[in-house]
């Protein structure tokens, strides 16, 4: 099995390889052109256990890994709040797929608890000796899970770029208290897009370079080994609805997701490929829209203002992924979609064909929600429901209430729920009615007494975590900076 850039058939990798180089050479996203031709056996994978599923899964994607199931358990033992990883609840008419329960409070910790032992497991399959530098660009949250999963793991280093001003308190302290002797972290002046870029350039920049027995690597869903785990967490949300007699095995189900690079979302569009019965994907945007824009007209255009809002994460107007649905929804065209990406580069919009926009509207709805729109939300689930919402479900709420009340059948609606309420407490604060004070951790402790919900353990600590990472860079300096961290010896 062979994993192919999007941009050029000539650059081409097995999984093993795929994972470790993170991205194609010619800046290309790693793809298998058919996953529906593959072998897989959908309805006996709602059979098993999350961590069953989890091998499942990721064997038949990524087959060139040794023991899938020793290194599924050595991502996930003993690291979520629960064995199911990712459960189900019932809230009002809807279920929430609650993607928080891992080690920071994320969605990002179900696929970046795996990544760091498919980089290790392929290193050693490919034979490589070089050190492994991970370079990560984050909205907010993928910075922690990578931090977190990879810190002191042997034979890597990791270099994290947040956006200065752009993610909230907590995620920026989550980030910058993070120990281990292979982590670095850095600000960049400028939004998500200017760090996202960057690190794309920078692995241009290196491509063919000799940099001293240093290999980059990418823990961005740009890598393959970063968006297959995500896959899961779909079957799980469908095996539970079976269990809980919703509906029977063949029958629809909606995922509304909230997403800014497209990442989450393709995983759902990957498990409907490998035949997992699910109806229509929803696209929740905030006010960064740019992919509501793009689902409704078929033009994606960049040059718009840039929003900062009370859900950060999706503050993004350069969606990386959606380079993969380009490649399947043209039939594998390399060339047309290298075309549309030096478009974008160069004139900062592209237009797709016709016939790959009707294809586009048969698999996905979309819809968007200002901060106005997502803070009325959190207090109205909070006072029907007692459910906490953070902003960036709260918008995906929004928008499945606007899918619902158009929609032709009576399939379950699962609203994919992506952080704690506790990584934006004065967001979530202020949409209950009440004023924060001006300390952040101080404002968990309000969000708590008023609704009683826990504080996750690994939020609740960070007050009195020392601050380890200071840097903060022009979006310009990127280059220079990984080139002069990778030449230290101690970091």
């Amino acid at each position: 099995m062979m994993y192919q850039s999007t941009r050029d058939h000539r650059n081409h990798a097995s999984a093993s390889r795929a994972v470790l180089d993170g991205i194609a050479a010619d800046g290309g996203l790693y793809i298998l052109d058919d996953l529906a031709a593959l072998d897989f056996d959908w309805r006996a994978v709602l059979e098993e256990d999350t961590m069953g599923m989890s091998e499942k899964i990721l064997a038949a994607l990524l087959p060139d890994f040794d023991d899938m199931g020793a290194l599924v358990q050595r991502s996930y033992a003993g690291k979520f709040e629960t064995d199911a990883l990712t459960p189900v609840v019932h809230v009002g008419d809807r279920h929430v797929l609650e993607l928080f329960r891992g080690p920071t409070s994320a969605f990002k910790d179900v696929a970046l608890s795996v990544l760091p032992q498919l980089i290790t497991a392929a290193r050693e399959k490919e034979g490589v000796t070089d050190e492994i530098v991970i370079l990560t660009a984050t909205s907010g949250d993928t910075g922690k899970a990578a931090l977190e999963g990879f810190h002191d793991v042997p034979g890597t280093r990791i270099i994290v770029f947040y956006p200065h001003g752009g993610v909230s308190a907590v995620q920026q302290a989550q980030m910058t208290t993070q120990v281990g002797g292979n982590v670095c972290v850095c600000a960049v002046r400028g939004n998500f897009d200017d760090a996202q870029t960057g690190v794309k350039n920078i692995f241009a920049a290196c491509a063919g370079q000799d940099l001293g027995g240093v290999q980059l690597s990418s823990a961005n869903s740009i890598n393959i080994g970063r968006l297959v785990p995500q896959i899961v967490y779909y079957f799980k949300a469908y095996a539970e609805l079976v269990d809980a007699q919703r509906i029977k095995a063949g029958q629809p189900v909606h995922f509304v997701v909230p997403t800014g690079n497209f990442g989450d979302i393709l995983a759902g569009y990957f498990a409907k490929l490998l035949g997992l019965p699910v109806g229509k994907l929803v696209c929740a945007s905030n006010a960064n829209n740019v992919l509501t824009d793009f689902i409704h007209t078929g033009v994606y255009d960049r040059r718009r203002p840039f929003h900062k809002t009370t859900s950060p994460s999706m503050d993004i107007l350069v969606s990386s992924n959606l380079e993969r649905l380009l490649y399947l929804l043209s039939g594998c065209d390399n060339a047309y979609v290298a075309g549309l990406m030096e478009q974008l580069k160069t004139e900062g919009r592209y237009e797709i064909t016709a016939e790959m926009l009707s294809k586009l509207h048969a698999e996905f709805e979309c819809g968007c929600c200002s901060d106005a729109e997502a803070a009325a939300v959190i207090g109205k689930v909070w006072r029907e429901n007692g459910y906490l919402l953070d902003p960036h479900t709260a918008v995906a709420w929004a928008v499945a209430d606007a899918f619902m009340a158009k929609r032709t059948d009576d399939a379950p609606v699962v609203v994919l729920s992506t952080a704690s309420p506790y990584k934006f407490p004065d967001a979530v604060l202020r949409a209950l009615g009440e004023e924060p004070c001006d300390d952040e951790f101080a404002v968990m402790e309000q969000l708590r007494a008023l609704t009683g919900v826990p504080v996750p353990k690994n939020l609740a600590s960070l007050r009195e975590a020392p601050v380890l990472h200071r840097d903060v860079i022009d979006k310009e300096d990127m280059l220079e900076y990984v080139l002069r961290k990778v030449g230290e010896k101690q970091w």
